[in-house]
């Protein structure tokens, strides 16, 4: 049965700049926003907050999010946490493997790096124009 020092073991041979924030909950620094990466029972679950919810717009926001869900999210999905727009994923711990992590840690970064600028005009559009953190 794969554990929490098989996924440690995994981030470290991938070369990842992570921190231990408890026992089972990582968070992988990328080149983007942080990747939260924790053992939630049988599954490794990921999540990447992409950007705050807009104030006004939601509506084809969130046309937009379930479209990238079905034509561009290889691993995982756009969803909501509150007022937050986020990726979340999960994996099986117990099949976990090397190969497996490394995709889920890729697509979510490139999903976030693809999609900044299509996203990024919800968050401008009710911010005044201001750029937003996506």
């Amino acid at each position: 049965m794969k554990s929490a020092e098989d996924v440690e073991s995994y981030l470290m041979k991938m070369g990842v700049a992570h921190e231990t924030l408890n026992p089972g909950f990582w968070v992988v620094k990328t080149d983007g926003p942080p990747l939260a990466v924790s053992i939630a029972g049988p599954v490794v679950a990921f999540r990447l907050k992409v950007m705050d919810l807009p104030r006004t717009g939601r509506e084809e926001l969130y046309k937009t999010l379930l479209s990238l869900n079905t034509t561009e999210m290889v691993h995982g999905a756009f969803g909501l946490e509150g007022e937050q727009v986020v990726i979340a994923h999960a994996l099986e711990l117990e099949n976990l493997d090397l190969n497996e992590l490394q995709a889920v840690v890729d697509d979510m970064s490139m999903a976030v790096a693809k999609h900044q600028p299509i996203l990024a005009r919800f968050a401008n559009a009710t911010n005044g124009g201001a750029a937003a953190r996506v």
